[in-house]
């Protein structure tokens, strides 16, 4: 059985390495992307079972890329998780995300969260 994918859309590469050996520590495959169009892109594409999606990004927001994640039908069961500084932004986008979380994330944290979501049945953190 292969590994889960998660996609970490990010533009800033410290903090997308971050969460990137995080995830790959909860053993999931990783893929870092940089710009929301590049996102849209590979979403169109493939189908991630986790997504790490900070809302400031190059191109295309985070909010748009959330908006057109919970739109495709193919993405249906992607978990995604938010990732940002800006709380107002944060609030505008809870109801959307499975999980919405303020930088700065810990590498603990996020390798945690990511385990929980991707063990069936297991709850989520609020």
């Amino acid at each position: 059985m292969s590994k889960p994918l998660a996609f970490i859309i990010e533009d800033h590469l410290d903090a997308a390495t971050i969460f990137s050996e995080a995830l790959k520590a909860a053993d999931f495959e990783t893929e870092i992307i940089r710009s929301g169009d590049a996102a849209l892109e590979r979403l169109a594409n493939t189908v991630p079972d986790m997504v790490i999606l900070d809302l400031n990004l190059p191109q295309v927001s985070g909010a748009e890329i959330l908006a057109r994640i919970r739109a495709d039908t193919r993405l249906v069961k992607t978990n995604v998780i938010v990732a940002t500084a800006h709380p107002q932004l944060a609030d505008n986008v809870q109801g959307e995300a499975d999980l919405v979380l303020l930088k700065p994330i810990s590498f603990t944290q996020l390798r945690s969260l990511a385990t929980r979501l991707s063990t069936p049945d297991s709850p989520t953190a609020d």
